[in-house]
């Protein structure tokens, strides 16, 4: 109960503020984003459970599903609670630790996510590209380490990131206009120069973002000159079949991150609520559909899923 007597003037936390605009209707915007929220959780974990306890699912492809549902689950864990507590109960303190440990976790997970989507474009490459090779090539073992050094990625790159803010000198009132602590939502609290936080976080989006964007449209041009060079008709739909469930994915994924990201250095026209509203969706919306595409889109997925919810 002690954080309804914190001040915005305490030197111990930030004040989040929720939506700026929309504090009266905290609770009714909760209402689907707790919905989202569980909806994405139930999802996802039940992609998790389904492919470990089916051992015919033990394949690479699936591995990167399991791990595209770490990611999700993370993402969404990273900000909900927090969200969820202050259109509930008003709960806006957060501790000046564990603000920079939320605003580290938010961007580490959501770089593993990006390098999970690289290595699914990869995996559909080969598997179109060179299908003969396709099991010596991507092997369960290769996958993990590939998977393992994007973690290694995600921690190095974002690491530094509550290291510079921590650095800062923060004003009196320590009020966030957010419902979680957003790297540059937090800089802008301070009262002195955020230049090297501005530049390294338009570094990060440039390295991680931009170079894996890439590297994704690189596999599919890759993709779809072999898929031309087919005769078939028919072999030409099954291979591109193949990467809908991922281009939808990506396409959620990408877009979303793109405009909070660019919203914060050019779109001081866009209202904040709006802003701030996108900037939630983009931490539940992608986690809730990813498991409904793939769950559509692959069907021994599918035919696993519901057999096993049949049984319970």
């Amino acid at each position: 109960m002690a954080v309804f007597n914190l001040t915005p003037s305490d030197p111990s936390v930030f004040i989040l503020m929720g939506i700026p605009g929309l504090e009266a209707a905290h609770i009714w915007i909760s209402i689907p984003f707790s919905m989202f929220y569980i909806i994405g959780l139930m999802g996802n974990f039940m992609i998790l459970f389904v492919v470990g306890k089916e051992h015919t699912l033990h394949k690479p492809m699936y591995l990167l599903l399991c791990m595209l549902a770490l990611t999700d689950i993370g993402m969404s864990t990273s900000a909900m609670p927090n969200a969820l507590c202050i259109f509930w109960f008003n709960l806006k303190g957060i501790t000046v630790g564990g603000c920079l440990t939320q605003t580290f976790f938010l961007h580490m997970v959501y770089t593993m996510h990006s390098a999970v989507l690289v290595t699914m474009a990869f995996d559909r490459y080969v598997a179109i590209c060179n299908p003969l090779r396709y099991a010596t090539i991507l092997t369960n073992a290769r996958i993990a380490n590939l998977g393992l050094v994007g973690l290694i990625r995600a921690v190095l790159f974002i690491l530094p990131m509550p290291l510079f803010l921590s650095r800062l000198p923060f004003c009196a009132n320590r009020i966030i206009h957010h419902t979680y602590c957003d790297h540059m939502a937090v800089a802008k609290t301070s009262c002195g120069d955020i230049t090297v936080n501005r530049m390294y976080g338009l570094m990060i989006v440039v390295l991680v973002i931009g170079l894996d964007l890439t590297l994704i449209v690189l596999s599919y041009g890759l993709i779809i000159m072999a898929v031309l060079r087919i005769s078939s008709k028919k072999a030409h739909q099954k291979a591109l079949n193949t990467c809908t469930a991922h281009v939808c994915v990506m396409l959620i994924s990408y877009t979303s991150v793109l405009f909070t990201t660019l919203t914060y250095r050019f779109g001081q026209d866009i209202a904040p609520h709006v802003h701030i509203i996108l900037a939630n969706l983009y931490f539940i919306v992608p986690p809730m559909l990813n498991p409904i595409i793939y769950g559509v889109k692959i069907k021994e997925l599918r035919d696993k899923m519901s057999k096993n919810t049949c049984r319970i």
